[in-house]
């Protein structure tokens, strides 16, 4: 799938975020890209932070182990996900594949 990769552990996603929205949620596929909406404001940094801390929850890791390589500043994003302990329901809804041992 175009939307996420496994590379040396880490779990990474490409998606396009949509800011102040009503609640943090999974939309679908866009274009691609994984549609994400993440309630806070895209001022200082504050949607990426939201964005970030909302994906280690899912993904059972520490806020540290969640980081956006590309599109900081954009709505489409790369983010990378350190290792991560659970697989939250909408993965797999996606069509996201667990693999067996992730190293």
């Amino acid at each position: 799938m175009a939307w996420y990769r496994w590379q040396a552990g880490a779990l990474i996603l490409e998606l396009k975020v949509q800011p102040r929205a009503r609640h943090n949620s999974v939309e679908g596929l866009h274009g691609g890209a994984l549609k994400v909406r993440i309630t806070a404001p895209p001022v200082d940094d504050k949607a990426n932070d939201a964005l970030c801390r909302w994906l280690a929850e899912d993904f059972g890791v520490v806020r540290a182990g969640v980081t956006v390589l590309r599109g900081a500043t954009s709505r489409s994003k790369v983010v990378e996900i350190a290792k991560p302990r659970l697989a939250p329901a909408w993965f797999g809804e996606m069509g996201g594949e667990w693999p067996t041992c992730p190293s």
